[in-house]
C-alpha cells in the first residue's frame, strides 16, 4: 500500500512539474500568454501535434525539442507505473485468494466463528490470546485485524458452500454469533449435517430461540441477555462471589484462573484419588467440580473421590500451576 502510494504522488508531481516547466518556459521564452502557453505545453506533451499557437522562435524550436523528450518520457513512465499498479494488484488479489484457500485446506482442528460483530471480536480475542488457529466469517467488508493464526472470509456463512470452503468437514469447533436466530439456526442446521461430530455453539436472542437452536444441533446456546440480566442481578445480590469470577475467568490475569482439564487414559492421575495425587498439596490447585464421561458433574469433590481417564477437572489455580496439572492429565509428565 505504502508503494502504492508512493508512485501515485511521483506520478502526480511529476506530471504537474513538466506541465509547470513548459507553461513558464513558453511564458518566459516566447512571451506567450499563461493561457496560450498551458496550451501549447499540453499538446507537446501529449504528442497530439495541433498547430502552434505562434510561430517559435530558434529558442522555441529548442526549447520544445526539451520538452517533448522530457515530457514524452514522463507520460511513458507514469503510464508504466499505472500498468504496474494495476496488474501487481491483479495478481496479488488472485495470489492471496490462492494461498488463503491453500491455507485453509490444510486447517484441522480449528475454530469457526460466524459473525464478527461485538461479540465475535470478543470470542475471536480471547481464542486467539490460545494460540488457535480461527476462521472468521463475516459478510461486512470492514477492516479486521487479522493475525497469524486467524483467517478472514467476506462472504455468507449461511451458504453451505461456504461452510464447507472453511474445511467445516476438520473443525473442531463452530460458534455462531450472527445477527438474527434466523441466521444462527440456518448455520446452525448446515454446520450439523455436514459434521454430525462438531462442537456448535449459538447465541440465542429473542426467548424460545434457545431450544430451536437446540433441537437443530447446538450443543450449547447461549443468550446474552439471560446472562447479563443474571449478571447484573448477582452484582447486586453477591458482589464478592461476582468479583472472584470475574478475577479467576479474566483473560491473562496471573494470580488466579479457573481451568477444565481432561485426564487421558496414560495420565499419572487415573485411578488416583485427590489425595493420593497432591494436587492441593503440591500445587496449591482446588478441584471444584469434576465432570465423567456421562456428563454427569460432581461438586465440591472430597479427598476420596477417584479420578478416572475421561474425566474433566474444573480447577481454581494459579496459571502456570494450571499448565503442570494439565501435563499430569495428559500423560506427558509423571
Amino acid at each position: 500500500m505504502n508503494n502504492f502510494r508512493k508512485r501515485l504522488i511521483y506520478s502526480i508531481f511529476s506530471i504537474l512539474f513538466i506541465i509547470i516547466f513548459g507553461t513558464t518556459g513558453y511564458m518566459l521564452i516566447e512571451g506567450w500568454r499563461i493561457d496560450e502557453s498551458l496550451y501549447m505545453t499540453i499538446i507537446t506533451i501529449s504528442t497530439v501535434g495541433y498547430k502552434e499557437v505562434h510561430d517559435l522562435s530558434y529558442n522555441g524550436r529548442i526549447f520544445t525539442i526539451i520538452l517533448i523528450l522530457c515530457g514524452v518520457g514522463t507520460l511513458l513512465y507514469i503510464l508504466n507505473n499505472g500498468a504496474k499498479i494495476l496488474l501487481e494488484g491483479e495478481l496479488k488479489e488472485i495470489y492471496g485468494r490462492k494461498r488463503l484457500e491453500k491455507r485453509l485446506k490444510e486447517l484441522k482442528d480449528h475454530y469457526i466463528i460466524c459473525g464478527y460483530g461485538r461479540m465475535g471480536k470478543i470470542i475471536a480475542k480471547e481464542l486467539s490470546q490460545e494460540k488457535l488457529n480461527i476462521v472468521v466469517i463475516e459478510k461486512n467488508e470492514e477492516a479486521i485485524n487479522e493475525d497469524d493464526n486467524t483467517f478472514i472470509i467476506h462472504v455468507d456463512a449461511t451458504k453451505d458452500e461456504v461452510l464447507k470452503k472453511v474445511n467445516i468437514e476438520k473443525a473442531k469447533c463452530l460458534i455462531s454469533v450472527l445477527p438474527t436466530d434466523a441466521e444462527n439456526l440456518y448455520v446452525v442446521l448446515s454446520a450439523r449435517s455436514i459434521n454430525p461430530n462438531l462442537m456448535i455453539v449459538a447465541r440465542a436472542g429473542e426467548e424460545g430461540s434457545e431450544k430451536k437452536l437446540l433441537s437443530a444441533g447446538a450443543d450449547r446456546v447461549v443468550s446474552p441477555y439471560h446472562i447479563g440480566g443474571l449478571r447484573i442481578a448477582h452484582t447486586v445480590l453477591r458482589p464478592a462471589v461476582v468479583d472472584f469470577i470475574e478475577l479467576a475467568t479474566k483473560s491473562g490475569n496471573i494470580d488466579l484462573q479457573i481451568e477444565e482439564v481432561t485426564v487421558k487414559e496414560d495420565s499419572s492421575l487415573n485411578g488416583l484419588t485427590l489425595e493420593e495425587c497432591s494436587i492441593g498439596r503440591e500445587l496449591g490447585i482446588l478441584i471444584i467440580a469434576i465432570k465423567d464421561k456421562k456428563g454427569e458433574m460432581r461438586f465440591n469433590p472430597n479427598f476420596k473421590t477417584t479420578i478416572s481417564a475421561g474425566d474433566t477437572l474444573i480447577a481454581v489455580g494459579e496459571p502456570s500451576k494450571l499448565k503442570l496439572l494439565e501435563e499430569m492429565s495428559s500423560g506427558n509428565r509423571s
